[in-house]
């Protein structure tokens, strides 16, 4: 069995799964039926276009770099008319995530290379979220999702690492994967939220899917500098504000 492992990582992210109205917020990770639109996009499927085979996907996260929550408060005054209702829209700023898709290897493959040489544009939940590049890490061998997310390496940024020498990882993934007990899945806090996508169509809709939150030990273990505090003294920090005058 192999496991298609992801990155997901950008200036500035979205996940929601219960926006409504003038208030859009976002989950602290991505949300599977974000993942899956993400993948009917890099495929070039239509809105319309049947998603099935996507649904099955087993599905999980690891909270690499948890980045940090910011607003965007945002107006709208056409020319002629009223002026549209004032909207708050929430965003995760400089996260990392790695997400890990298990199915058979050869829907694996196929979205593999799709992502690889995407037909339309890919974008973090929202058009205005681009991700870094490559989003795709390939296909790795392992028994399971859970187990591909415990033993691959760090993604986090250096100066994160840094900060947060051999910090505990959280994984999100679904609840019951491969059934949790004999994938030695540690329990977690178990919840739901609505984000299975039963249509991308002009009438969304979207069915609740059980998930598991745990945290896991850092497969990098600690920070070889022996977990240095930031600060102007470290290696990276060479940029001087004052060094024009």
């Amino acid at each position: 069995m192999s496991v298609l492992l992801l990155k997901l990582a950008g200036p500035l992210q979205s996940w929601g799964s219960s926006s409504r109205y003038v208030r859009r917020s976002t989950q602290k990770e991505p949300t599977k039926s974000a993942v899956i639109g993400l993948l009917a996009s890099a495929q070039g499927r239509l809105r319309g276009d049947g998603i099935e085979d996507l649904l099955d996907l087993s599905f999980g996260v690891r909270i690499d770099q948890p980045g940090t929550l910011v607003n965007d408060f945002q107006t709208e005054h056409p020319s002629k008319g009223k002026p549209m209702p004032t909207t708050n829209r929430y965003y995760m700023s400089d996260a990392k995530y790695l997400v890990g898709l298990g199915a058979d290897d050869a829907l694996l493959t196929g979205l593999d290379d799709a992502l690889r040489h995407p037909r339309w544009p890919l974008f973090l939940g929202r058009r205005s979220c681009p991700p870094e590049y490559p989003v795709s890490l390939g296909l790795q061998p392992g028994d399971s999702v859970i187990e591909v997310l415990e033993k691959h390496g760090w993604i986090a940024a250096p100066w994160y690492k840094r900060r947060h020498p051999g910090c505990q990882l959280e994984v999100v993934c679904d609840a019951g994967l491969g059934s949790d007990a004999e994938q030695g899945v540690p329990e977690g806090v178990i919840s739901s939220q609505a984000d299975i996508p039963l249509s991308f169509g002009a009438s969304r809709k979207y069915a609740f899917r059980a998930v598991n939150r745990y945290r896991i030990p850092n497969p990098d273990g600690a920070a070889p500098d022996g977990g240095s505090r930031p600060g102007r003294d470290r290696p990276d920090f060479d940029h001087d504000p004052m060094s024009f005058f």
